[in-house]
Order: C-alpha cells, then sequence, then structure tokens
C-alpha cells in the first residue's frame, strides 16, 4: 500500500459505514434468534414477505428484487416449499416460468414473523423521533441508487 493513500479507518465516512453495517448484521442475528421458533431465517422471511406483499411473483422477479442469484433461489425455496409454507405453480400464459404462492400455513407464519420483526425495529428504533428515522432512509435509499446506477453499469 501507498504511504500517501490513507487507510479505510482514517476516511471520515468509515465511521458510518461500519456503524451501518453492525447495526444491518446485528439485526438479523436478534431477528434470526427471535424467530427461531418458527424455524425460518432472515432470508426466508424476506422471501415470505415479498410473496405476502406480491403474492405470485415468478422466481426470477423475487431473485432480482431480493438482489439475490438463481442458486440463493434454488436453495431457499425447496425448503420453504418442503415446509409448505410456499407453492410453485406454472404460468398460465408462460409455462416456463413458475409463480410463488403463500399456502396457508406461509401467511400464518409471514404474519408471526412479520410482528416479530416490526416489535424488533420499534424496539430498536425508539430511541430515534421519526423525523430523524426518516432522514437516514433517504440517505441509505440514495446510497442503493448510487450502488445500483453503478451495478447496472457493470453489467
Amino acid at each position: 500500500m501507498n504511504k500517501n493513500q490513507a487507510l479505510p479507518w482514517d476516511h471520515p465516512r468509515f465511521r458510518t459505514w461500519i456503524a451501518v453495517a453492525r447495526a444491518c448484521q446485528l439485526m438479523q442475528l436478534t431477528l434470526a434468534r427471535n424467530m427461531a421458533h418458527l424455524e425460518i431465517k432472515p432470508p426466508h422471511l424476506d422471501i415470505l414477505i415479498n410473496l405476502y406483499r406480491r403474492e405470485g411473483i415468478s422466481q426470477q422477479e423475487l431473485a432480482r428484487k431480493l438482489l439475490v442469484g438463481r442458486s440463493n433461489m434454488s436453495m431457499l425455496l425447496p425448503q420453504l416449499e418442503k415446509r409448505g409454507l410456499i407453492e410453485r405453480r406454472g404460468d398460465v400464459r408462460d409455462k416456463r416460468v413458475l409463480r410463488l404462492h403463500l399456502t396457508n400455513e406461509g401467511k400464518a407464519v409471514t404474519e408471526k414473523a412479520m410482528e416479530i420483526q416490526t416489535s424488533l425495529i420499534d424496539a430498536v428504533m425508539a430511541t430515534s423521533p421519526e423525523e430523524r428515522c426518516l432522514m437516514v432512509a433517504d440517505h441509505m435509499e440514495k446510497i442503493i441508487d448510487v450502488l445500483l446506477a453503478e451495478a447496472r453499469e457493470a453489467e
């Protein structure tokens, strides 16, 4: 490394970035621990919530929305299907496309998990006024936009 080159921890925004990353990681660990009795993990919850919101989404749309590859989907979906939480059904117009649907059990588990997640979010965000939370959300969404634009340019 060049002696004149700044080290990452010397960068003025490094502390902020590390704090965000650690908060996300700790939130995932805490969420996983709090949902353990439901026998689902945060990646499963991401899928279930998306199906709860957009019933009948295709596997490809879901993977794109969650920013994961097909290999991740091909590992997680069978686990949820085996547990009877989701069903894959063929698209009526395009037989090559599989549409994802929650089962009744899947809806019940998702609703319980969303209660746990919402309670956790309320608990950890209660120390900040709503305006500050919205400000942080605005900043994170700008970062997301920058990173997505960079990813599109790399394709």
